[in-house]
């Protein structure tokens, strides 16, 4: 299995930019958002972990979608990127309001 490799500035800013669009489009699910946004930091996982106050296990089951993190948690990473927890219409809902 090939090495992790830190993004670059360039790299981790399109991420960014990338995850922010997709929030705004509500296109942006909790199972695999918190890998990207922790990725669009160009943080491991152990890094990340511990600028939550996490367990390096606690994020990998967050990513993998097995762990059933608290509010808390989630709003934790989600202010790491500026974003704040709340209820976002399905795309095919959109046309129905």
């Amino acid at each position: 299995m090939a090495r992790w490799k830190k993004p670059t500035k360039e790299e981790i800013l399109e991420n960014r930019r990338t995850l922010a669009e997709r929030a705004r489009t509500g296109d942006l699910r909790l199972l695999g958002a918190v890998a990207e946004i922790r990725k669009g930091f160009g943080m491991t996982q152990e890094e990340f972990a511990k600028t939550l106050s996490l367990t390096r296990r606690q994020v990998a089951e967050i990513e993998a979608g097995t762990a059933n993190p608290t509010l808390e948690t989630i709003e934790r990473i989600g202010r790491l990127f500026g974003f704040v927890v709340g209820f976002v219409p399905r795309l095919g809902d959109r046309d129905r309001m």
